[in-house]
């Protein structure tokens, strides 16, 4: 394919479904892990949801620094600058490998504290630390694989990575009853088998990749002049990813401020919004596809200055998301109970999960708007932008809703319902201002053109 001459539409097409499949096996991967820890207990079914806020610091800086990869080499690759391209892709990898260090030191060190402060009970909190230990200490894996996978999303590639995750699925059903339950010679480890299963994916898809990478032809020009350190890299690195990362943390912040207030309601409603957030995840699937792919198409004809084709990009985008989206929200609605049944038995889950499944129908069209605004400011190497808007929905809303809760005794319900309107507003506001940008760029362009 050639990404700044092909129909956009197909574009799409082309690099999302991929992308669709191998988030549809991410996503999966995280419901099979939700599927068990319900088999172990309905605490350690709270836990693992509650260790989510924990676990989204890996997750944030993953995103961070797959989408400053993705961005700069694909840049440089529009710019027909090769040097660039393979620099970016040397010092992206440098990056991974230090900021994985740094994740590893805080994760192991004040996890306890997270969850101490989500209103956890002693035992739910052991339980969380169980699992979150593990993952901390193979972060280095995560963030590699994404660092590595930059260069082949920055040219198109979206299928290697969905085969990684396909594979990754796999390995993880398969060892996930084993390793909590004990097989033969091997010891029940409970909720520490979730995490070990998830290294041992992680170690595979990284083999996987790195594989992959090493037959790539810009790989193959690599030179010790390639592998020097140079600030110059890591300054646009540094200041593409931190401001994603740093927003997305915030997510932590807003995930701690709902599980604290579900808290009041007990470990089973937790349990149940948990589930329902899980359910979430699958159905918003496509749009994080339509996102990858994006991502690739903005960045490479940015930088070959097709402004024309950004804009026709994002809007299409949209209208490709909103039409899924649509569809999703009708089927959660109707099947809300049933879905959260297939995780628990405990009828207080199942009433908790479909409730707030019920409630989510209703947003999960607003969602697609602020994903696909971020990544095109993030593809047009306009991070602070994605930084700012990521602050609003995920700080400054949960701790409106938050208040707005607090102030009229909201139930689990009404809390819900405050945080469906909160993000329909900051969506709508989102679209103007990205589309309007957008619009401003290419009337700059045609300015230089026509003056």
């Amino acid at each position: 394919m050639n990404i700044l001459t092909d129909d956009i539409k197909k574009l799409i097409r082309r690099l999302a479904v991929p992308a669709i499949v191998g988030t549809l096996f991410q996503t999966l991967y995280n419901v099979v892990d939700t599927f068990f820890a319900g088999k172990i207990s309905p605490e350690a079914l709270s836990a693992l949801s509650k260790s989510f806020p924990v676990y989204f610091v890996i997750i944030a800086t993953s995103i961070g620094v797959t989408v400053a990869g993705t961005s700069l080499i694909g840049n440089s690759i529009g710019e027909k600058n090769e040097k660039n391209s393979i620099f970016y892709f040397s010092h992206i990898t440098y990056f991974a490998i230090l900021i994985s260090i740094i994740i590893t030191f805080l994760g192991l060190n004040f996890s306890d504290n997270i969850f101490i402060l989500m209103g956890s009970t002693e035992y739910v909190t052991n339980l969380g630390l169980q699992y979150t230990d593990i993952i901390f200490y193979g972060s280095i894996l995560f963030i590699l694989v994404v660092a590595l996978n930059s260069l082949l999303h920055a040219e198109g590639d979206t299928k290697t990575y969905r085969n990684v995750l396909i594979i990754s699925f796999f390995i993880n059903i398969i060892l996930n009853p084993i390793l909590i339950f004990g097989f033969m010679f091997i010891p029940a480890m409970g909720i520490k088998g979730i995490g070990i299963s998830t290294l041992i994916a992680q170690l595979v898809s990284f083999l996987v990749i790195l594989n992959k990478v090493l037959k790539n032809e810009r790989v193959k020009k690599i030179s010790s002049e390639y592998l020097l350190p140079k600030l110059f890299y890591f300054k646009n690195i540094f200041f593409q990813s931190m401001p994603i990362i740093v927003s997305i943390c915030g997510y932590s912040i807003a995930a701690g401020i709902i599980f604290t207030y579900v808290g009041i309601s007990g470990e089973l409603a937790t349990a149940g919004y948990g589930v329902g957030t899980r359910i979430e995840q699958v159905v918003l699937l496509p749009i994080l596809g339509i996102n990858t792919a994006i991502i690739t198409i903005i960045s490479q004809n940015f930088g070959a200055k097709n402004y024309e084709r950004v804009k026709e990009t994002y809007v299409g985008a949209i209208q490709y998301a909103l039409a899924i989206m649509i569809t999703c929200s009708v089927t959660v609605f109707l099947f809300s109970n049933h879905i959260t049944s297939l995780f628990s038995d405990n009828p207080t889950v199942i009433e908790y999960g479909g409730k707030y499944l019920q409630i989510s129908a209703f947003v999960l069209s607003a969602y697609p708007i602020f994903f696909l605004s971020n990544g095109c400011f993030m593809a047009l190497k306009k991070s602070e932008f994605a930084m700012i808007s990521n602050l609003f929905r995920n700080v400054l809303n949960p701790v409106l809703v938050f208040y707005f809760a607090s102030l009229y005794s909201a139930t689990f319900e009404q809390f819900f319902w405050i945080w469906v309107v909160i993000n329909w507003v900051f969506s709508i506001i989102y679209f103007f201002i990205t589309f309007n940008y957008l619009k401003s760029k290419l009337q700059e362009a045609r300015a230089i053109v026509n003056p």
